[in-house]
């Protein structure tokens, strides 16, 4: 990302090319993303309208069109600016895509007190409260239109430019079971009971989210005011936002939420407020490529989880709870780099990136040696040796070479142990086929560092 940036920046509205760079710039990090999403996962991406258009056809692309959930448009402002050239902009895009849709569920709104209340129970149904619906439906084939009356001698004829909702025969089971009502005098035309206890548990999602519901642009600023003061940080998400997303992608209480774009740490925030709302223990990673990571992006999560004092909200006055870890990228490692000498890892940082390809988890920071034979590492069932110096004079000298004698004494010390040895160096005096007989497999500098991890 940085060095895409370094090369094509600054990407401005006079840059003829600015739409091909920024759709470069986001052709890889949305494959990237699509390998990391859980089968049954999705993506959100806000947008605005410049872009809209040209990142809908490169998700279709990347994620495949029949994966296209919906363009939800977030009403985020609820006043109209006077000084607009010519319209208002109030609302803001969010595309979402589903990395398989026959395998996303997509989450339910809670159902509100106004909808339960249209359910009652006039007839003292055992069933419960229910809600009449019309027989009729929009739609259908005039082939399908009938004519019932009923044993109670109300005749049912399907309204004019309607189509009946049920055959006839399953209208009359209908009846016959007592999921008709007729009205108080029980001779009004019927409807059918639809009872509360057979709807979804939850709301179905809208593809317009209004400000009163997932908070507006000045709730959010108001919000990051809050922790950081005003002015800080220009037109945030909130985090009733980032909540009702969490929502509609039926995040589970464990599973991980990332964000690409973290900004103002908005969904770290979101999380650590669910986490302490339910219980959950929902992680999240946030990533961003700006200064401010540190200052504000990383900087917000520290005080929501230790508390604001100045905060109006309790709960953030009092802190989230929870923790996270902060980390920055160091220089990668430059295969070139290593061959020329120009670019030569200290021997720690290379000993970390090698178990880091090798899918060995140990935390943070390099690594050093722990004997003369350049064990770096001991894992439950693998030892890991590094002979290497970053120099290219010693890269070329015998004892950067793994042979015969340095194998024995590797062999005899993994053996003891129970275990096995990976060893990275710049070559050997010794056949792969006789390291295997002594429980050690070779990877040759700098060309087989991944091999460990395959």
């Amino acid at each position: 990302m940085r060095e895409w940036l370094k090369h094509n920046s600054p990407v401005d509205g006079e840059d003829l090319e600015r739409h091909d760079k920024w759709l470069c710039m986001m052709w890889p990090r949305l494959h990237l993303l699509k390998e990391l999403l859980s089968d049954d996962g999705a993506i959100f991406v806000s947008i605005d309208d410049n872009e809209q258009h040209h990142l809908r056809m490169l998700m279709d692309e990347v994620f495949g069109a029949d994966n296209f959930v919906t363009n939800v448009a977030w009403w985020s402002k609820y006043t109209l600016s006077n000084d607009a050239k010519r319209v208002s902009y109030q609302h803001e895009n969010i595309l979402f895509y589903a990395k398989s849709v026959n395998e996303f569920q997509i989450g339910l709104l809670p159902r509100t007190e106004k909808m339960d209340k249209a359910y009652k129970n006039p007839d003292k149904d055992p069933r419960g409260v229910w809600k009449a619906t019309p027989l009729h439906a929009k739609s259908g084939r005039d082939s399908d239109r009938y004519s019932v009356t009923f044993s109670n001698g109300v005749t049912w004829d399907c309204p004019p430019g309607r189509f009946p909702r049920y055959n006839k025969d399953r209208l009359l089971d209908l009846y016959h079971d007592g999921q008709l009502y007729f009205g108080k005098n029980s001779i009004t035309q019927p409807a059918k009971k639809t009872y509360l206890s057979e709807v979804k548990g939850g709301k179905t999602v809208g593809s317009l989210w209004s400000y009163e519901e997932v908070g507006s642009t000045h709730e959010s600023n108001e919000e990051v005011s809050s922790i950081f003061g005003k002015g800080v940080v220009g037109n945030p998400k909130g985090t009733k936002l980032l909540k009702r997303i969490i929502q509609v992608a039926n995040i589970g209480p464990d599973d991980i939420i990332l964000d690409s774009f973290a900004g103002s740490g908005t969904t770290g925030h979101a999380v650590l407020a669910l986490n302490k709302e339910d219980g959950g223990n929902r992680k999240f990673i946030l990533v961003e490529c700006e200064d401010y990571a540190d200052s504000i992006t990383a900087e917000r999560v520290r005080r929501v989880i230790g508390g604001v004092p100045s905060a109006r909200d309790a709960s953030l006055r009092d802190g989230l709870g929870g923790s996270f870890t902060y980390c920055t990228l160091g220089d990668p490692i430059d295969l070139e780099g290593m061959l020329t000498g120009e670019s030569l890892p200290e021997y720690g940082e290379l000993a970390a990136y090698l178990l880091h390809v090798a899918r060995v988890s140990v935390g943070g920071g390099a690594l050093a040696r722990l004997d003369d034979d350049g064990l770096f590492y001991r894992g439950e069932k693998t030892a890991y040796y590094l002979l290497y110096e970053p120099d290219l004079a010693y890269m070329g000298s015998n004892a950067a070479m793994l042979d015969e004698e340095r194998a024995k004494r590797i062999s005899a010390a993994i053996r003891a142990e129970g275990r096995k040895a990976v060893v990275f160096g710049a070559g050997k005096y010794i056949s792969q086929r006789d390291l295997t007989d002594l429980g050690i497999t070779f990877c040759q500098l700098p060309y087989e560092m991944h091999r460990a991890g395959a």
